[in-house]
């Protein structure tokens, strides 16, 4: 599996940003899709993922009501839609795939394939 996320971008406070990951070598529809991100100086942390049905959702508490996780089958391609955008929301963010199927969506070791990261810069 391979991942290439794009869509990053300089957008100003309160501002909108679609991130896209598009996958090659598997449908999306067998796995989990996260999107994880990481600022400066910070650890990584999860931000949403979409499991192999599309039947869960899950995002973290500081983007809920936000932003929002979804997919096109046909286009094998997972989005992430970023509105109200806050200088915190800068950082590198990353898509990543998790063939197991883990419930632990949140959970950075349960991925196995990692795409490219592409930068959000948020200004105020």
């Amino acid at each position: 599996v391979q991942l290439q996320a794009s869509g990053g971008g300089l957008v100003q406070a309160g501002g909108s940003l679609r991130l896209s990951c598009a996958a090659s070598g598997r449908s999306i529809a067998s796995y989990t899709v996260g999107w994880f991100r990481q600022a400066p100086g910070k650890e990584r942390e999860f931000v949403a993922a979409i499991t192999w049905s599309g039947g869960r959702l899950y995002y973290a508490d500081s983007v809920k009501g936000r932003f929002t996780i979804s997919r096109h089958i046909a286009k094998n391609t997972v989005y992430l839609q970023m509105n109200s955008l806050k200088p915190e929301d800068t950082a590198l963010y990353y898509c990543a795939a998790d063939l197991q199927r883990s419930l632990a969506a949140h959970s950075m070791e349960v991925y196995d394939y990692w795409g490219q990261g592409t930068q959000v810069t948020v200004s105020s």
